[in-house]
């Protein structure tokens, strides 16, 4: 996986767009997370300002035992959630991105919040190479 920039992980991924988007949501769920939120940025982009953009989708994971320390241990972090994982269509790639829990936690500077998105990162990592590796 790519870390550039450090506040996003971004990988090339095997499959098609939506084949890649269903196998990313169960990789996910495995690890715990839940899909809070599907944003249609491209959709979005095209129906508000009739802009052509590449095909991107976020999804707003979450792992509500991750989150349930988190917001405990500093409740404003709740501005930062969910964890936002993309697929997004560069030409004939398909881009798996995830947000850099850890470099997210060093704005909260919170032990129990350093702890919280390391394991958050691993997860997040972990379904993501579920994806890549099949």
């Amino acid at each position: 996986m790519d870390t550039a920039p450090h506040y996003a992980v971004v990988t090339a991924a095997p499959a098609a767009f939506d084949a890649t988007v269903e196998a990313l949501k169960a990789a996910l769920a495995a690890q715990g997370f839940g899909i809070m939120c599907e944003i249609d940025v491209s959709g979005t982009l095209k129906k508000k300002l009739d802009a052509d953009t590449p095909r991107t989708l976020i999804l707003g994971a979450c792992n509500p035992h991750l989150a349930l320390r988190a917001v405990t241990a500093a409740p404003d972090i709740a501005t930062l959630l969910p964890c936002n994982v993309v697929v997004r269509q560069q030409g004939e790639q398909v881009e798996i991105a995830m947000v850099n829990p850890v470099m997210m936690a060093m704005l909260i500077r919170h032990p129990e919040v350093d702890a919280v998105a390391t394991e958050a990162d691993q997860r997040l990592r972990a379904a993501i190479n579920a994806v890549i590796n099949g």
